[in-house]
């Protein structure tokens, strides 16, 4: 029987595409008007910056998915003042990010039933925690959730099995009466049913399963809708 549902959150929960897509541009109109800096040549750079950071940091780490540091060592490589456009950058990404993502079609409904059924709703993320529990409040999420675990909290990313045990101990739950829902073949179907827990691939998209992934060795179910959640965790039962 299944007692708590773990969701991830970025593309699961919510839009992240969408709204990422919009930050960025709101942040290469500020550069352009700001330092000139055309948005092509700003958004090659900006994966640049990404790229070194994670090289230094490693991949196990939350901070490289920190905007704040991104934004800092971009203004630091254009020699520009790192105060007030570090914060003005970040809050323009993350403002834009939220205002134009929504939740999920179905997502608030079905963590709704699951809290019916007396089923718990944890959540498990990678990223830094604050921005995190805000996008949960935004799109009307967080009072249905129990706990969560962050990649900060954990101190590795997904599908890091340290990761999906600490979500299965919050969780109070033996790692088969917990299931994982997550958009990431990779991290969050594959992570989740290495440590035994029941994992379901939300794929909205239709996306083709990546190549070069084995499948977990006790499958998965992949759904396009959460309407389709409910019925599944209730067969399994």
């Amino acid at each position: 029987m299944i007692k708590e549902v773990i969701f991830d959150i970025d593309n699961t929960v919510y839009d992240y595409d969408r709204g990422h897509v919009e930050g960025m541009r709101r942040m290469g109109d500020y550069v352009l008007e700001h330092f000139q800096v055309p948005r092509e040549e700003f958004e090659r750079q900006y994966q640049e910056i990404m790229r070194e950071i994670t090289e230094r940091l490693g991949m196990n780490n939350a901070a490289i998915h920190s905007r704040n540091l991104r934004i800092q060592n971009l203004l630091e490589r254009w020699k520009q003042p790192l105060f007030p456009h570090l914060k003005n950058l970040y809050r323009m990404y993350w403002g834009t990010l939220l205002e134009s993502s929504q939740a999920e079609p179905g997502a608030a409904a079905c963590m709704e039933a699951l809290k019916r059924m007396g089923i718990s709703v944890g959540i498990g993320t990678d990223m830094t925690a604050m921005i995190q529990y805000e996008k949960l409040e935004v799109y009307g999420l967080s009072s249905y959730v129990s706990h969560m675990v962050t990649s900060q909290e954990a101190g590795v990313e997904k599908p890091h099995r340290d990761f999906m045990e600490l979500c299965v101990r919050k969780s109070g739950f033996c790692p088969e009466e917990c299931l994982f829902v997550g958009d990431s073949f990779a991290k969050d179907v594959c992570g989740s049913a290495a440590a035994g827990m029941h994992a379901v691939w939300y794929n909205p998209k239709g996306k083709a399963r990546p190549e070069g992934i084995a499948v977990p060795e006790h499958g998965y179910k992949e759904i396009r809708h959460f309407d389709e959640l409910i019925p599944y965790i209730k067969g399994l039962e």
